[in-house]
């Protein structure tokens, strides 16, 4: 028995929110700008949508047996060594984007806030934080995680409010300039980063709930919150920003919140955006590492996951200092070799997964099902 709590479907709708917005709050108006210009809200929406027909596919393959994680249903399904292959390259997948994310968190930091700050104390405070957050459990992240969406609403609220006075809707046209293929392709960074990802909630989903049909909605219903949350910022960064500087900047949503001037008053409050992106990249940051853990964990049959956590952090922390050697490199390769990384882990592998399972369901259905987490 490696976690014995069992989490809400409110606190799990919490948790996909946060997954769903992620990076993507500050980076992903940016990439979509530079593919499909003003028409970046469009492609957001398309994205939304591709995605969760992504997450009908994972929701439904862990239905099959609800009392097993994602690693051990990979065992039952694949077979033995088939499924620890398989669960390998997941917990890869897992481990890459936790480190991945503590360079997107200090780059931030070094860009826009403390350019004097080493990299290397930045990423470990952050992997401090998050090692803390593992080591007490699921159910403390899943209330802590409570607590910061009530904030987190709040301060987006406050930025729309704010910012929409400077909507330019010329900005805006004119309409499917690049065209319907074009959107869909464009969309799959979205897709990639946001859904498809998401097949490391399956390390909760539904093993670690309580409530198995609710919170099967509450995974639905938090990609689509967390989609309109990203579709509103790609609109706002055209319309305010304009496409072409949407697509040059870096963190256009950043960029956003230095426009707002009220009544020469109320004025360059980015720190609300900081804020708000560091307590979404936080919990996408805590649920990789959680799942590459908990992962190993099941993998290796150990008893209980905690004694992994330093050690994994602290390779974490080196595996983010020679990721990327710049960020002009680190946006090229998010944009190219993740993206079919991830469609591999996350939508390949659960396809083939699919097939394999049609061909031996009547088997697997009498078989023992491995020791629930």
């Amino acid at each position: 028995m490696i976690e014995n709590v069992k989490i809400n479907p409110y606190q799990f709708l919490v948790l996909v929110i946060f997954f769903t917005i992620g990076t993507g709050i500050l980076i992903v108006p940016s990439v979509l700008a530079a593919e499909v210009k003003q028409d970046a809200w469009i492609a957001a929406i398309i994205g939304t949508g591709i995605g969760l027909l992504v997450i009908w596919l994972f929701t439904t393959i862990a239905q099959w047996f609800p009392h097993l994680t994602y690693i051990q249903l990979n065992e039952k399904i694949f077979g033995k060594w088939i499924g620890k292959a398989v669960s390998v390259l997941f917990v890869s997948m897992a481990a890459l984007y936790t480190s991945s994310l503590l360079y997107y968190s200090a780059t931030f930091i070094t860009t826009n806030m403390l350019p004097t700050t080493p990299m290397v104390a930045l990423n470990i405070l952050m992997m401090g934080i998050v090692v803390m957050a593992v080591r007490l459990g699921l159910e403390t992240i899943a209330r802590s995680a409570e607590i910061f969406i009530v904030v987190f609403f709040v301060l987006f609220l406050i930025l729309v409010v704010c910012i929409s006075s400077h909507i330019k809707f010329e900005n805006l046209e004119p309409f499917f300039v690049e065209g319907t293929i074009t959107l869909v392709q464009s969309s799959i960074y979205f897709v990639a980063s946001s859904f498809v990802n998401a097949i490391v909630l399956l390390m909760i989903f539904p093993a670690l709930m309580n409530e198995m049909k609710q919170a099967r909605k509450s995974f639905f219903i938090g990609n689509v919150i967390g989609g309109i949350m990203i579709i509103i910022l790609s609109f706002l960064s055209v319309s305010v920003l304009g496409a072409e500087d949407t697509a040059r900047e870096i963190y256009p949503g950043y960029e956003l919140a230095k426009r707002i001037n009220i009544g020469d008053f109320i004025q360059r409050i980015e720190g609300l955006m900081g804020f708000l992106w560091f307590i979404a990249l936080y919990f996408k940051t805590v649920l990789y590492f959680y799942a590459t853990v908990l992962g190993i964990a099941q993998i290796l049959h150990l008893k209980d996951y905690r004694p992994l956590t330093l050690p994994l952090g602290m390779i974490a922390v080196i595996v983010s200092l020679v990721l990327y050697p710049n960020v002009v490199y680190q946006k090229e390769i998010q944009q190219s070799t993740e993206i079919y990384f991830s469609l591999f882990i996350g939508l390949f592998l659960p396809l083939l997964l699919v097939i394999v399972y049609a061909f031996r369901k009547n088997k697997l259905k009498k078989s023992p099902e491995p020791e629930s987490p």
